[in-house]
């Protein structure tokens, strides 16, 4: 099991070094890549958890809990064992023991025997992914399964990059008069405690698997907690951990899924004095609120933030234009990444196809997303459906709060005609309504915003990331110098930008091994997926010595 996934462990502490471009787990989900009848297997593996209690041999009150519901219109009807969060935990704690002593390298080449496990049941996941999230297949496919599975990677190989950054003895030998003094050394990686992951609904996977993996490498159990929308995905996650650790010959209980209907068990998991580590994903309120209260924990979170687009210049204006509407269409805006705020000087901006108009470069955004999912078929094949109520409401909303560029409109979906779905809706507001563009608005809601110049717009992506947070930025110029001024901006605000995307690199897109996602520069994240920093907390170096 270990020997197997030696040289792609050292393939990925090259990748975390290099930054460059690498990937363990292919993309498409063609049969030529995954092989004749992967896809169809995984489906009929999806469909047989429906109606169904979950598989999951863990211990429970005996109750079978779920309120799954499909954003495609399907109930799926699958349940899962009601925890008890003080005997979860309570095995947690007795299987640690014997995990922290196998050491970091079998903890890290087991965690990529669970990650490859996963990878062979991507199609499975893939359907899970769409049918919790909204997400169309394909994106399910690729963001909920190798790329996820490219994060869970990285996260191990910085996981066992920090632990063996240095010796794990040593002999120590110091002159003195007449014989040295002599003494040997042991350092032990201690693992903090037991770790809860706190998962969203929009994204269980990408999101959860960072935090999972890395707890689990370094030595820590982990507690899964995921979004009651969206459990699916992740208990077969959990489901595939711990068989491999049972194989391995470790308590499966270092993995265990803790499901709910509501959203409680997410505050008496997190705020628990032997929870040692939390992860989490999801609404500024509830992670402001676990920063707050979680203070016996490593808290990890990320938030919403206000992305924004600044506009000073292009040299390809149908380029520009048809990344942004790509960037707002791409799963409904429904990505923590997704670009809010276009701002816009109010003379215009010059292109390659002459000078245009605040009006024309707005008009123009709207009929290049009008353009792209003028077809339902092909819409609804990027755009997905909406996760939630909360996001059709914003949607609903957007117009009462400026000036209508392009309307939403309902897209019919050719396979599941109740699938609730909204394309892009983007609105005009003015410089001095910070209320409004300001927050957050999660979903396909966008604004243009005339400002007095480049500089203002960079004065309010600066303000705007420094009070309420970012994930991303962009800007669009022809001038070096007036990117130099956006890097500088970006800088001050802690936000990672993107300059002059007008190809097939979209800002809302991050690839593992070479792009960090979040800073924790900023309000809007407290880490950084993924860095040294984001492991370094998850374990101690425990000494031992004596006369040698």
């Amino acid at each position: 099991m270990f020997e197997q996934h030696r040289e792609t462990l050292e393939k990925a502490l090259s990748a975390i070094a290099g930054r460059g471009y690498w990937s363990a787990y292919p993309e498409s989900p063609s049969p030529r890549v995954y092989g004749e009848g992967a896809a169809e297997r995984g489906k009929e593996a999806f469909e047989s958890y429906l109606g169904k209690p979950f598989p999951l041999d863990q211990p429970g009150t005996g109750a079978w809990i779920g309120a799954e519901r499909s954003p495609y219109g399907i109930d799926l009807g699958v349940t899962y064992p009601e925890p008890v969060a003080d005997d979860l935990i309570a095995a947690a704690k007795a299987a640690l023991p014997a995990w922290r002593d196998a050491g970091p390298e079998a903890r890290a080449l087991a965690c990529v025997e669970i990650v490859d496990r996963i990878n062979k049941r991507g199609f499975e996941l893939a359907n899970a992914v769409q049918h919790t999230t909204g997400q169309a297949f394909v994106m399910a496919f690729q963001a909920g399964g190798p790329h996820a599975q490219d994060r869970a990677l990285e996260a191990v190989a910085y996981a066992y990059a920090a632990m063996t950054s240095s010796a794990a003895a040593a002999r120590w030998e110091k002159p003195a008069k007449g014989e040295p003094l002599v003494m040997a050394k042991r350092f032990t990686v201690v693992p903090r405690g037991v770790a809860l992951v706190i998962g969203c609904n929009t994204f269980p996977t990408w999101n959860a698997y960072p935090g999972l993996f890395a707890s689990l490498a370094t030595g820590n159990p982990v507690i899964v907690k995921p979004h009651p929308r969206a459990v699916l995905p992740l208990a077969i996650t959990v489901q595939i951990a711990r068989e491999v650790l049972a194989e391995a010959g470790y308590d499966p209980a270092l993995v265990a899924l803790a499901a709910e209907e509501s959203n409680g068990l997410a505050r008496t998991l997190a705020t628990h004095p032997d929870i040692r580590i939390v992860d989490f994903t999801g609404s500024t309120e509830f992670g402001d609120w676990l920063e707050r209260n979680a203070a016996q924990a490593l808290v990890h979170t990320e938030k919403a933030g206000v992305n924004t687009v600044v506009i000073d210049s292009t040299d390809s204006w149908k380029g520009m234009l048809g990344n942004l509407a790509f960037s707002l269409s791409l799963y409904s805006g429904q990505m923590c990444t997704a670009p809010q705020n276009i701002l816009v000087p109010a003379g215009g901006i010059e292109t390659d196809e002459g000078h245009k108009s605040f009006d024309e470069v707005a008009a123009g955004l709207a009929a290049a997303v009008g353009k792209l999912l003028g077809d339902d078929a092909r819409a609804v094949e990027l755009t997905g459906a909406l996760v939630n109520p909360g996001v059709l409401a914003r949607v609903e909303a957007a117009p009462s709060l400026g000036e209508v560029v392009l309307e939403s409109r309902a897209p019919a979906h050719p396979a599941f005609p109740d699938a609730v779905i909204r394309t892009p809706v983007i609105v005009r507001v003015d410089p001095d309504q910070p209320d409004v563009y300001g927050r957050e608005h999660f979903g396909p809601v966008s604004f243009v915003i005339p400002t007095g110049s480049t500089r203002e717009s960079l004065d309010v992506l600066r303000r705007t990331t420094e009070a309420r947070g970012a994930l991303t930025a962009s800007a669009y110029s022809t001038s070096s110098h007036v990117l130099d001024q956006a890097e500088r901006a970006a800088l001050d605000a802690g936000v990672n930008l993107s300059c002059n995307l007008t190809g097939g690199v979209f800002v809302n897109q991050s690839a593992a091994f070479s792009d960090y996602h979040g800073s924790g520069a900023n309000p809007a994240a407290t880490a950084s997926l993924t860095d040294p920093g984001y492991v370094a907390g998850r374990f101690h170096v425990v000494q031992s010595r004596r006369p040698a």
